[in-house]
């Protein structure tokens, strides 16, 4: 190898270890065949010493009887001037024979006496170095891995072909030389660190990183370099050798293996996080929310405005254009972009050339991998909102449309920014996914929303819009839908006769437009069997009939009946929350109304509790969702309700509702009703 430190002086260089390796030892016989000279490495390999060896007949001493006379052969054949090369077998001191291979010449002497030299060494250790030879060379010039190695300058010595191809310059080329001087385009200041690393501390250093361009390559590649320090075989530092793979292709395979365990991650956690609610506008937020900043760097959704005001889906078709409601916007990083998009909550219109409407009348994605000036203007809403996407930065765009059952819901705009890689095939299918998820979710807000309108309306339209004045009572009532599903809760005021009103408060177990019809049903059959005057436990029997008929139909309800001429109440219920009894005194207590199962049982009879009532006394009849919450037992409810009715004494019965409404329903899970009745002072 080129290179190798010298051995102190300028003269001289350091030794190989090639022949320390192979223990070359050296004999000397004299003209007639006798052991004139006996080197320390001949008595290792044969075992006699100097004393035994010397002045004795080698083929005597070394040679079995077997093999004496080709021995002699060979000595007369070498004494005449012939060179002879090859393996010979010699007796070692222990009996066995031992397989020598020879290098012998003449030698002679001042006065022209021939001797002969021999040197020797043990033939399987000759075999040994000459397959690990043969085998590294193989290896070095056929493996797919680029070899070098470098003095300890750090200049090459050599390169197998494999490295020649990688680098695009051959052997000759940079031997002698080092990497900057002939591969400038690489991290040379890193590779030679590593180097230096190497040589100084005798630790490899396995799979070290670079990436640079080759005379071989107009485009950067990656490498993997792994450094090994030479040594001899006394240790003596010779330099290092360089194994290099181009991994870029791996790292290629490693990054889609990446963006394909992010996809699916981003797939995951659109399950989880799209959908928590059936309200249209979260649902959109839970969109871009997901699809920011892993899939674009800015993300709107905008939904057709049939949808949102009307929970119908009206087509855009032909050129008309398309009106849309802008629910979300989102971006991955504080940017000027997010103002072009459309204001959330804004109504827009945009025409026929507008790549959303495009998007949404073909009901197909619309991929720009590269915005030019045109497509901008297409794509943002105005020519301002173009010029502030354009300086943001925005060079790639994606709409998908937010299809569920076969038809277009709105569109989902996609736009990178900051992450260089323009939208490509890949990300289309996932943005498609994650659209297809989410329209669903909007789809079932957009249905549920039209049901809980139209068991709101149903509900409200068979409730009293005020409680008629009735003779000696003061009587405020009040309804409050659920945030999420509207039940089935009603209260009623019905007249009974002179200074006699019944009161009533309901609640059908279920949710929607079913429970709001059985609640119709009930109320108006409660209606027509309070004109008969019937006893309250009387009128829960056939209530509860009625109920049963009605198939799966269960309700509770409370029924009271305030007769102010005799100044009681008597009250029956079906499974019902007791009422609150207020005395004039501020004294509260819940009524205990005996037995009684909800409507729909059967098979129960119904009690009767009657309570007096004096003037200024003040019942308070309501159903559940007024005291009960997912946090707090409902004993905790009903202490509340009782200490809220005994503060408000001195308030107005409209107060009175408005405060207990507000301080134990602000956002209700379940339906609330709630009607009061405070008994008037005579005259």
């Amino acid at each position: 190898m080129h290179g190798y430190a010298a051995d102190g002086d300028e003269v001289t260089a350091a030794p190989s270890g090639l022949l320390d390796l192979l223990k070359v030892a050296a004999v000397v016989l004299d003209a007639h065949g006798h052991i004139a000279l006996w080197s320390p490495e001949i008595e290792q390999l044969l075992g006699y010493s100097a004393q035994e060896a010397l002045r004795q007949r080698a083929d005597t001493l070394l040679v079995a009887p077997g093999n004496r006379a080709r021995g002699r052969e060979l000595f007369t054949q070498v004494r005449s001037g012939a060179r002879w090369a090859g393996v010979f077998p010699l007796r070692h001191r222990d009996g066995t024979d031992r397989a020598v291979e020879f290098r012998t010449m003449r030698l002679l002497d001042s006065e022209g006496q021939p001797h002969l030299l021999g040197l020797a060494t043990d033939a399987m250790t000759v075999r040994g170095v000459e397959r690990d030879l043969a085998l590294s060379h193989s290896l070095v010039n056929q493996t797919p891995l680029g070899i070098a190695v470098f003095d300890n300058d750090l200049r090459w010595v050599g390169v197998n072909p494999s490295l020649e191809r990688m680098n695009g310059v051959s052997e000759a080329a940079v031997v002698g030389r080092r990497v900057g001087e002939v591969l400038p385009d690489l991290d040379v200041e890193a590779i030679e660190a590593r180097m230096r690393h190497v040589l100084a501390t005798g630790r490899p250093l396995l799979d070290q990183q670079t990436v640079g361009r080759t005379a071989a390559d107009a485009e950067d590649r990656a490498y993997s370099e792994s450094y090994h320090r030479i040594e001899d075989t006394n240790g003596r530092v010779l330099g290092l050798a360089m194994a290099v793979l181009d991994v870029s292709e791996r790292q290629q395979a490693a990054a889609e293996v990446a963006r394909a365990r992010q996809r699916l991650s981003v797939i995951a956690d659109a399950g989880v996080r799209i959908g928590t609610t059936l309200d249209l506008r979260q649902t959109a937020r839970e969109l871009t929310d997901v699809t920011v900043p892993h899939v674009a760097d800015l993300a709107a959704v905008d939904i057709l405005e049939s949808v949102v005001a009307h929970g119908t889906i009206t087509p855009v078709t032909g050129h008309a254009p398309a009106e849309f409601r802008a629910l979300a916007v989102a971006a991955g990083y504080p940017t000027d972009a997010i103002h072009a998009a459309d204001p959330v909550g804004e109504l827009a219109t945009y025409g026929p050339s507008r790549v959303i409407t495009r998007c949404v009348r073909s009901a197909r994605p619309v991929l720009v991998e590269r915005v030019e000036a045109r497509m901008m203007r297409r794509i943002a809403r105005d020519a301002n909102a173009a010029r502030t996407l354009h300086a943001a930065g925005v060079h790639s765009y994606l709409a998908l449309p937010l299809m569920a059952r076969g038809k277009v819901l709105g569109t989902l705009s996609l736009y990178r920014t900051v992450n260089e890689r323009p939208f490509d095939e890949q990300d289309r299918v996932l943005a498609s996914e994650l659209a297809a998820r989410a329209a669903i979710c909007i789809d079932n807000a957009r249905l549920y929303g039209r049901e809980r309108t139209t068991a709101l309306t149903l509900q409200r339209s068979l409730l009293p819009s005020a409680p008629a004045a009735r003779e000696g009572l003061d009587i405020a009532a009040r309804y409050r839908p659920a945030l999420s599903e509207v039940g089935g809760d009603w209260y009623d005021v019905l007249p009974l006769g002179p200074q006699r009103t019944a009161l009533v408060v309901g609640d059908v177990m279920g949710k929607g437009v079913q429970a709001a019809a059985i609640m119709g049903q009930l109320s108006s059959a409660t209606r027509a069997l309070a004109r008969l005057d019937l006893p309250p436990a009387e009128l829960m029997r056939h209530l509860d009939d009625i109920a049963g008929s009605l198939g799966d139909a269960i309700a509770t309800c409370v029924y009271a009946v305030c007769d102010l001429r005799r100044g009681i109440c008597t009250l029956s219920g079906a499974g019902h929350l007791p009422p609150v009894l207020t005395r004039p005194d501020g004294t509260t207590e819940l009524v205990d109304i005996p037995g009684g199962v909800p409507l729909g049982v059967g098979g129960v009879d119904f009690g009767t509790t009657e309570l007096e009532l004096s003037a200024g006394s003040l019942l308070t009849l309501y159903t559940d969702g007024l005291v009960e919450n997912r946090e707090d037992p409902i004993d905790t409810g009903l202490t509340t309700l009782t200490r809220l009715l005994q503060s408000t004494g001195g308030d107005s019965l409209e107060q009175t509702a408005d405060t207990v409404l507000s301080a134990l329903s602000p956002e209700p899970d379940d339906d609330v009703a709630l009607l009061l009745a405070r008994t008037r002072p005579a005259g």
